[in-house]
């Protein structure tokens, strides 16, 4: 592959190229930072990624791919990690949850990874999950879920349902008058958990309707019925939580249905510019995205980022909120492995609550002691181009996974 100019990322070369030499030669003793056989050499440590590269998946998953891969590029560049350079295994889920299992099963037992970058769809992680607290891995997640789970092997670095979901029926509530709600969503574990917790929130604490509630199985690329119930209930707010391809079909069924942003609110928790990408700005114009990044984010440190993005993947390529989350797992386990000067889980596991990072493009980032992130809720409106128009942003939001009266 022929080398990129990065001159822009790493303005100070020469400091960096200094500091990776002095990193190299402290590097501590493999015997002190690895004492549980991972795969750590005197100057490698390798990781994994597990992403579906394949499948209905693949649209919303590549994005997280490409930003680890930066990521992990970027910290080697800086002299690595404990004076380590990573290396990469990357497997394909396929967007079939058995074979995420399998694939985290090989990852951990027969590689021996110091950690797996991986997941997008809460069926993946679910059936990964029991292998990593069985083999004691360690999963950073990147992707917004509905919550109700908290464990020492995996590191959340998207939002759960008080973050994403309450916030931002919260805000549509009150900038819409809105009372009557039309629940969609793909057909597993994320969205119906999503719209049940959606459900509650809109009936018991903002006293609104749910006037029909709808699931469809992944890769569904015929709304022409859910499009005519939708026209015969009229809701306020059609609350939308369609993922992977059948978003492409799902919004310009509409359009073509005449449902538009002119007559219809509709307020997505799962759109981000990746599916715009595929949907085509033209189809969703108008409507809204409930997340907590956004590609056009005026901060310096998002800045910085977007050219580093493009400058690797092209001039074309967008960033989504997964996206933005992925690109923070290398660097929060980097801090992690550095604070607790060793690569084994169960240290990393202790040293993650309290680290904060400041390069983060979506702004500050914190990890709590129950392995989520603090973050904000922002609402973007789409526009023609492809990206959001960010109207609202809030306070940092403690996470809080097991909310009392949703669960």
């Amino acid at each position: 592959m022929k080398p990129r100019n990065t001159s822009h990322q790493f303005p100070l070369k020469a400091a960096l190229l200094a500091l990776a030499v002095a990193t190299a030669q402290a590097a501590p003793p493999t015997s002190e930072v690895n004492t549980t056989g991972l795969a750590v050499t005197d100057d490698t440590v390798t990781v994994g990624q597990l992403h579906s590269s394949t499948g209905t998946m693949a649209i919303s998953e590549t994005g997280s791919i490409q930003a680890e891969q930066l990521a992990i590029d970027q910290i080697n560049a800086m002299g690595g990690v404990l004076g380590r350079q990573i290396k990469v295994i990357k497997e394909d889920g396929a967007s079939d949850w058995p074979t995420f299992a399998e694939k985290a099963k090989k990852l951990l037992v027969s590689d021996k990874v110091g950690t797996v970058f991986g997941c997008w769809t809460s069926a993946s992680r679910k059936a990964v999950l029991p292998v990593f607290e069985k083999e004691n891995g360690m999963l950073y997640y990147p992707t917004f879920y509905e919550g109700l789970e908290q464990s020492k092997n995996v590191i959340y670095t998207g939002q759960e349902a008080t973050q994403q979901i309450l916030a931002g029926l919260d805000w549509i509530a009150k900038e819409k008058k809105a009372k009557t709600y039309y629940l969609v969503g793909s057909d597993y574990i994320w969205p119906r958990t999503s719209m049940k917790i959606a459900r509650k929130h809109i009936e018991n604490v903002l006293k609104g309707k749910v006037v029909g509630e709808e699931f469809y199985a992944l890769g569904t690329t015929q709304f022409g019925s859910l499009i005519n119930k939708i026209k015969l209930k009229k809701p306020d707010v059609i609350y939308a939580a369609v993922v992977g391809g059948s978003n492409v079909s799902f919004y310009k069924q509409l359009k073509a249905a005449g449902i538009t942003s002119k007559k219809q609110t509709l307020l997505t928790i799962s759109v981000t510019e990746d599916e715009v990408l595929g949907i085509g700005g033209e189809n969703l114009e108008g409507f809204y995205s409930a997340m907590k990044y956004f590609q056009s984010l005026d901060n310096e440190n998002n800045k910085k980022f977007v050219a580093a993005f493009k400058e690797k993947y092209g001039e074309d390529s967008v960033i989504g909120d997964v996206t933005q989350a992925g690109y923070l797992g290398p660097w929060l386990w980097k801090a992690a492995v550095e604070k607790a000067g060793s690569f084994d889980i169960d240290k990393i596991a202790a040293a993650s609550p309290g680290i904060e990072l400041d390069i983060a493009p979506e702004g500050y980032v914190k990890i709590h002691p129950n392995h989520h992130l603090w973050s904000k809720l922002r609402i973007g409106q789409w526009q023609k181009d492809g990206q959001a128009k960010v109207l609202y942003e809030s306070e940092l939001i403690e996470p809080d996974p097991f909310p009392k009266g949703y669960q």
